[in-house]
């Protein structure tokens, strides 16, 4: 695949948006890729992700940033530049259900998700022969009520040396402290085993059965300090009927989990997901 550049922005809905982005890259020799845009018309914003070949292209990242800054600032732009060469570094933590583990860790080795995955860290050691077997190194970090504080040291420590760009959660049951969340912003990715904003908490799929849904879903969504509450990334549901119980709704909810967490997992590294006012805009 040739390597491109990736810009995100959103920013006050304005005629010239577009026009002012795509000439600045024409004048400079970029062939454009991709291009989606957006708007949120109760806000009066403006979202955008554009994708260009690098070949060819005139000016380097610190040559772009110079001559990009005054156009964004004329539209009060917020604005991320990406490339898709650079393969960020991505921590899984775990538990002890591991289908969305395995999931995440067999479509990396087929090579889609483009990232580099130099450690997945557990409560329980249940995942350690499961990392082992991908060759990526596992860490037991034990939580309990007593040792939030020191275990989130361990796993803080980690993640600086690694140079970890984002933290997935896949299956991890355990309430991360604000003080760690806010030291990653919209940098955790979480799936939740419910169609969220319903059956939030630790036991959704048994809340569903007594309820007698017919749909059961799953969410894949930010880490806020708000438990279950983070912007959602992706969703998806399957149907049942009365004639599943607990056990059943728990099986196909695991297909649904694995399949939300691994979409909202490759968005983020083909930088695709715009966050804005609790929200996400996830671009084509």
């Amino acid at each position: 695949m040739p390597s491109s550049a990736i810009l995100l922005i959103h920013c006050p809905d304005r005629r010239g948006i577009v026009a002012g982005i795509s000439g600045l890259l024409y004048a400079h020799g970029a062939n454009i890729l991709h291009a989606d845009e957006d708007q949120d018309n109760d806000l009066g914003l403006f979202f955008m992700r554009i994708e260009w070949d690098l070949e060819g292209f005139a000016l380097d990242d610190t040559a772009f940033r110079r001559e990009f800054q005054p156009l964004a600032a004329s539209f009060d732009m917020r604005w991320k530049l990406a490339y898709s060469a650079v393969r960020p570094a991505v921590a899984i933590f775990v538990s002890r259900a591991q289908h969305c583990l395995l999931d995440l860790l067999y479509r990396h080795e087929i090579g889609e998700l483009a990232c580099d995955t130099p450690l997945i860290a557990g409560n329980h050691v249940d995942a350690q022969a499961l990392a082992g077997s991908y060759g990526i190194p596992f860490h037991h970090i034990p939580v309990d009520a007593g040792n939030t504080a020191e275990a989130e040291a361990r796993q803080i420590e980690l993640l600086e040396r690694h140079a970890v760009d984002l933290i997935v959660l896949a299956r991890y049951m355990q309430v991360l402290s604000p003080e760690f969340v806010a030291r990653y912003p919209q940098r955790i990715v979480n799936v939740h085993h419910s169609f969220l904003p319903a059956f939030s908490g630790a036991r959704p799929y048994h809340a569903a059965y007594q309820r007698g849904v017919k749909l059961i879903g799953a969410t894949s969504h930010f880490v806020t300090e708000a438990l279950d509450d983070g912007p959602i990334i992706e969703q998806d549901v399957v149907r049942i009927s009365h004639r599943d119980q607990v056990h059943d709704l728990v099986q196909k909810g695991r297909d649904l989990e694995r399949v939300v967490l691994s979409r909202a997992v490759r968005w983020y590294l083909e930088h695709r997901i715009l966050h804005y006012a609790g929200k996400t805009v996830v671009f084509d």
